[in-house]
């Protein structure tokens, strides 16, 4: 009786593992409305992708990538950690194709300035990796920028811009990378500009100091990717860690953020990818997501 409970119990564990590897491979769209635009403006969709960590012969990544100029973007943001080896990143501007020409703006990860380095998994359970660098990894940063700049898009990496997108000005401003240290927000803080319509903070990875300087000089809305969602997720429980302070109630996803008498939107991506060494989901899928911004309320 119990070597037959045993086996089932093994038969269950290998099932719930085979389909985390084949969970990592298949991508969602995730579609949520954001009342962030003037009264009377039309609808801006809005692209949020992060956490790629392309690796040059993931073509099933680069396909979906693709695939994404389909969904007719007004504006594309990516959050950072979007490639694990010098190598992804030819694959991956030909990948992105002519979404390179659509408005949009970037900030870096800690897998944009280093290659990933093995971690037993259990080890994210039991503390963060915040500010672990891998100084003999290497990655030409550079290359990746010089790359997302040359058709346009805008590093705010530690600075601001103002973009206008059919009638409507959007001011980024947004921090390098948190996790590694790499944030200085009094580069960027203080109130919005006055010609801006809507002003959105961009970071790779969502610490409460940045949320919370974010949200205090009253940003509409905040973008941030690097938990992966969790990940690893409980069925109907969620999210285990978010390898940062994040509660995480907020891994993934539209909720707020409360700071210094404000409240801003915050939107967390679960992510495309993750490290080479564990590429495995469960019970959370690799996403991007399109916001679709849409007019406030008059009264709002």
């Amino acid at each position: 009786m119990i070597g037959a409970l045993l086996g089932r119990l093994t038969a269950v564990g290998a099932a719930c593992v085979a389909y985390g590897f084949w969970e990592a491979r298949h991508f969602v769209v995730r579609r949520r409305e954001v009342p962030l635009l003037p009264p009377g403006s039309a609808p801006l969709r809005l692209l949020h992708v992060s956490d790629i960590h392309l690796m040059a012969r993931q073509h099933y990544k680069t396909d979906f990538i693709r695939a994404l100029a389909g969904l007719e973007p007004d504006l594309v943001v990516t959050t950072g950690d979007n490639w694990c080896e010098a190598s992804a990143l030819k694959p991956l501007l030909r990948a992105w194709g002519r979404l390179r020409d659509v408005p949009g703006v970037f900030v870096f990860g800690s897998n944009d300035y280093e290659g990933p380095h093995f971690r037993p998994p259990m080890m994210y359970l039991v503390r963060s990796t915040e500010g672990h660098r891998d100084p003999d990894r290497p990655l030409p940063v550079a290359d990746l920028r010089a790359g997302y700049t040359e058709r346009g898009w805008v590093d705010v990496n530690t600075s601001r811009a103002l973009i206008t997108v059919r009638g409507v000005t959007f001011e980024f401003r947004g921090t390098d990378d948190a996790h590694l240290g790499r944030d200085d927000y009094a580069l960027v803080a203080g109130p919005a500009s006055p010609e801006a319509d809507v002003s959105i903070g961009v970071t790779h990875a969502p610490y409460l100091r940045v949320l919370d300087a974010m949200t205090a000089d009253g940003v509409d809305l905040i973008l941030a990717g690097h938990t992966h969602g969790g990940q690893v997720c409980l069925p109907y429980y969620g999210a285990l860690t978010t390898n940062c302070d994040l509660d995480a109630i907020r891994a993934k996803g539209l909720s707020s953020h409360t700071a210094g008498g404000r409240t801003a939107r915050l939107h967390v991506s679960a992510g495309m990818g993750s490290s080479p060494f564990a590429t495995y989901r469960f019970a959370c899928p690799p996403e991007v997501t399109v916001l679709t911004l849409i007019a406030r309320d008059s009264n709002g």
